[in-house]
């Protein structure tokens, strides 16, 4: 039977509140027994300091292996060896990679083009010491020229010494399954986790979701914008639709998922108990 793997991403906080609310909710969360926390990381290293932080103490709190997202666009070799280096000292041994995006004015790309070259650029100078991941998009890069494109750069960074992937958050199963028979027909093996994003605020999750290509289905748009204001309708279709979603995602064969947690318990934990997924790790414990 194959082990599949649950994980749950943060963001750095920006203010002490939110650095106490987070320790909440990853002791919490810790309890599940999660395969791994990740943490993400600012456009140009905008959060460098600040996710390092957070990844260190998560992982020293919580016993659980925290990644950190680790981008590389704007940066040299010798900072990104720094950054590597620090996360070594620390017993840090999973990553993220990703090209990562320019912050605005920036117009130095670095030394680094591609996620492949910092895939890379972390096999030549640790071996294997990093599990790393990297990203996919199941309904293709908003960047991408067409899908036999994005097809073969995601095969590029795989192939440069990736371990697994994590998907965009979607919420069209057909386009994840098809992406993955895509990328097994081009000789890409690795375990492709999907990303998923609880449904909590709908004019925010639209619009980032017009910013990043993530479709929301016609028909869930359509209900989820007659609900206006009303929270808790919202929520609760939020909920029912994610989990049914999670649950075709794992019946079908996938490894596992990803929640992007957005620094709160809820709705992902209880998308994690309505599936069942508590039982299954008692059981395995």
């Amino acid at each position: 039977m194959k082990q599949e793997s649950f994980s749950f991403e943060f963001f750095p906080p920006k203010t002490q509140k939110g650095v106490e609310s987070l320790a909440s909710v990853r002791k919490t969360l810790a309890e599940l027994n999660p395969d791994f926390f990740s943490v993400t990381y600012g456009a140009g290293g905008s959060t460098q300091d600040s996710t390092k932080n957070t990844v260190i103490q998560t992982q020293a709190e919580t016993g659980i292996p925290t990644a950190s997202h680790l981008s590389c666009v704007g940066s040299s070799e010798e900072h990104i060896r720094s950054i590597l280096n620090t996360y070594q000292k620390h017993n840090i041994n999973r990553l993220v990679a990703l090209r990562g995006d320019l912050p605005s004015g920036m117009r130095d790309l670095g030394d680094f083009q591609h996620a492949n070259d910092l895939v890379e650029f972390i096999r030549k100078e640790t071996g294997d010491y990093f599990q790393i991941e990297v990203a996919a998009y199941p309904e293709m890069h908003p960047q991408a020229d067409n899908y036999q494109t994005d097809i073969e750069n995601f095969a590029r960074k795989a192939n440069a010494g990736a371990d697994r992937a994590i998907t965009q958050y979607f919420y069209n199963t057909d386009a994840y399954f098809y992406f993955v028979d895509s990328v097994r027909k081009a000789g890409v093996e690795i375990p492709i986790l999907p990303g998923i994003m609880p449904i909590t605020n709908f004019s925010n999750l639209a619009r980032f979701s017009d910013g990043t290509g993530a479709e929301i289905p016609r028909w869930l748009r359509k209900r989820l914008e007659g609900y206006a204001d009303d929270n808790d309708s919202i929520e609760k279709l939020g909920l029912e639709f994610v989990t049914k979603m999670c649950d075709r995602l794992l019946q079908g064969g996938a490894p596992g998922l990803h929640f992007y947690t957005m620094n709160k318990l809820e709705p992902s934990i209880s998308i994690w108990k309505a599936l069942g997924l508590s039982d299954a790790q008692r059981s395995e414990d």
